[in-house]
């Protein structure tokens, strides 16, 4: 996968407290220094908004980020996981094969499997078998972990199928999958960005996403 060895899996939302809740709050800052537009769901959603976290290179070049729509998912094992709906938008600047800003290396290029990485890895960080405790949870993560790399890798094989949804009301063939904990797609916007989404308790079937006009409108 040409990725930057799996490009800001520090972006993704795995750091939580004991009881779920993201200790990375959402500051519109890191957002407002990319050199490009953000995506969210289109104005058809009419619940609530938020910002997640920014991934950046080594020289602080923002290179994702990711924003959310519906309830704030928490890691919880409990029957609550089922009430919880929400849909994630993970944009990733699409990038080629280049020096990195401190010149100490190579950045590989960002492409649509950077994305579907990103967002697999994303639901899994909001995921928690009941069956397992905290001390299992890690060796769980990482080895589900590495199967979405894997998964992402190979977005022409199963278990992904084609999903047609509209980007800036034009229509973009995503890559999607489902699984027992949410489901995940991927593709390109027109304009430089590779786009990732995940989401449990929200169909993805319907969905659409648009350039976020004004990104500190995500509270």
């Amino acid at each position: 996968m040409e990725t930057t060895s799996r490009v800001g899996a520090d972006g993704a939302p795995s750091t939580v407290t004991a009881e779920g809740v993201p200790t990375a709050r959402r500051t519109v800052d890191g957002y407002l220094k990319a050199p490009f537009p953000w995506y969210g769901l289109d104005e058809a959603f009419s619940g609530a908004r938020w910002l997640m976290q920014v991934g950046t290179a080594a020289d602080g070049t923002v290179q994702h980020g990711s924003t959310g729509h519906g309830d704030e998912p928490t890691v919880r094992s409990d029957a609550a996981l089922e009430k919880e709906r929400f849909a994630v938008v993970v944009t990733v600047a699409a990038s080629p094969v280049r020096g990195s800003g401190d010149g100490t290396g190579v950045l590989d290029a960002t492409t649509v499997s950077s994305a579907a990485w990103l967002a697999g890895s994303g639901l899994l960080s909001y995921t928690w078998p009941p069956q397992l405790d905290h001390t299992l949870r890690d060796d769980w993560l990482d080895q589900q972990t590495e199967t979405a790399f894997a998964l992402a890798d190979d977005l022409a094989g199963a278990p992904w199928s084609t999903l047609s949804l509209p980007v800036d009301g034009v229509p973009v063939e995503f890559h999607y999958r489902e699984s027992e904990f949410g489901w995940v797609l991927a593709g390109s916007a027109h304009n430089g960005v590779h786009i990732g989404a995940y989401g449990r308790g929200m169909s993805a079937y319907g969905l659409g996403f648009s350039v976020i006009v004004d990104i500190a409108s995500y509270s």
